[in-house]
């Protein structure tokens, strides 16, 4: 069963065994939506797995759930706090390398990740919180584009105090956006009519989270990817709107009306939204009509992509998610 241990005796040399193969990996954030699928990643590939959590959710009702998969799964619970500086670093001190996913409310915060990864002084490898669009080579409007910036400067600060990263960029999580063929607040699958942002030509790339985490748990050993962006483009999963709609309608047997909307009328949308619908219009906007997932090449100077460094990693393409709504 997981052991929850204590502060004190995280300091102990004898609190940690050297079972499991593989680097000691911290999560914080563990409990969040890419988070929970990290955490299980890590465990199945051996390594000792640690997740920060508050005292509060270990008791809270609502992540019960998530933190009974976890004790099942024999993952370590660090109690300590993200706002608690010492407990940041005594447990960082534990681990080999640290992976946040922390929420799009926290994401400035992790300046205080940095700052006990800086004091604690034994961490050879940080991931940041992204999981996204690649945040240097965007074109978002507001209010995803202060989101990014905050990402961006995240980086720059990684950076600027000398700690060996890796960022992830996973472009779009399937499970979110592929169930409701990006038609927001569906569902299901459109069976008559499709909105399709903009001319439905850039290609955006779609990866399903448990190949994501298994992709971000491979590169955590792996010096190919220190100091680079690890890029997600299954070569099955880059689509382009218009693709995916066609995708759709050749399983289904049927051809849906396609409602085409000017970059224009979605600008006035995002403009007129409240939160979050404001926050995911922007992003659509920055995929769908910037073409923000594949509108540069990957260079060797900044980035590796994931599929052609790990080819053993069998991933679920598009075409094999969309089966499951048919």
């Amino acid at each position: 069963m997981a052991k929850t241990i204590s502060l004190p005796l995280l300091l102990s040399p004898v609190s940690l065994s050297s079972s499991g193969s593989g680097s000691k990996i911290l999560l914080i954030g563990g409990t969040g939506y890419i988070g929970k699928f990290i955490v299980e990643a890590s465990v199945k590939a051996g390594h000792p797995t640690f997740v920060l959590t508050r005292e509060s959710t270990l008791s809270s009702p609502a992540k019960s759930s998530t933190i009974n998969k976890f004790k099942d799964l024999s993952v370590n619970f660090v109690v300590g706090d993200l706002y608690d500086h010492q407990s940041l670093v005594k447990a960082i001190k534990q681990a080999d390398v640290v992976i946040s996913t922390v929420a799009r409310s926290l994401l400035a915060d992790q300046d205080k990740i940095i700052s006990a990864i800086k004091e604690a002084g034994n961490v050879k490898r940080f991931f940041p919180s992204e999981f996204g669009n690649d945040v240097d080579r965007s074109h978002a409007i507001e209010p995803a584009k202060s989101a990014y910036a905050a990402k961006a400067q995240i980086r720059r600060t990684i950076e600027a105090e000398g700690i060996p990263y890796t960022y992830v960029s996973s472009n779009f999580f399937a499970g979110y956006f592929l169930p409701s063929l990006s038609q927001h607040g569906a569902t299901a699958p459109p069976r008559d009519k499709v909105v399709i942002l903009g001319d439905g030509n850039p290609k955006a790339v779609f990866s399903k989270e448990e190949d994501i985490a298994a992709y971000t748990i491979k590169a955590v050993d792996d010096p190919r990817t220190l100091n680079k962006i690890l890029y997600i483009r299954p070569p099955a999963n880059v689509l382009s709107f218009n693709d995916l709609v066609s995708l759709w309608e050749k399983k289904i047997g049927k051809t849906l009306e396609r409602i085409y909307v000017p970059e224009e009328q979605l600008l006035k949308q995002i403009q007129e939204s409240p939160p979050p619908l404001n926050m995911m219009l922007s992003i659509a906007h920055s995929v769908y009509i910037k073409g923000d997932h594949t509108n540069f090449e990957i260079d060797a100077a900044f980035g590796v992509e994931a599929t052609t460094l790990y080819p053993d990693v069998k991933y679920t393409t598009v075409d094999e998610f969309l089966n499951q709504f048919v």
